[in-house]
């Protein structure tokens, strides 16, 4: 499967996803589903934006992704 997998694509169509929830609008709900809706895309926006901001790789026909999770602070300390 690793032969055939384009990890680039599968980054690139998270990215997509991360961009679809942030234009996704609100359905005609109130109440307890409305809270239910807006926490669910602000959690599908997280997971999706981690994936679209990791650095890909196979290494030994595993799918390595790196994902830095320092701050921008930490990153300018370091960089």
């Amino acid at each position: 499967m690793a032969e055939g997998l384009d990890a680039e694509a599968m980054i690139e169509r998270f990215r997509d996803r991360a961009a679809a929830v942030k234009r996704r609008t609100l359905p005609p709900v109130g109440g307890e589903e409305r809270s239910l809706f807006i926490r669910q895309a602000e959690t599908d926006f997280q997971d999706f934006a981690i994936i679209g901001d990791a650095e890909a790789s196979i290494e030994g026909g595993f799918l390595i992704l790196r994902i830095d999770l320092r701050s921008p602070d930490e990153k300018q300390d370091r960089d």
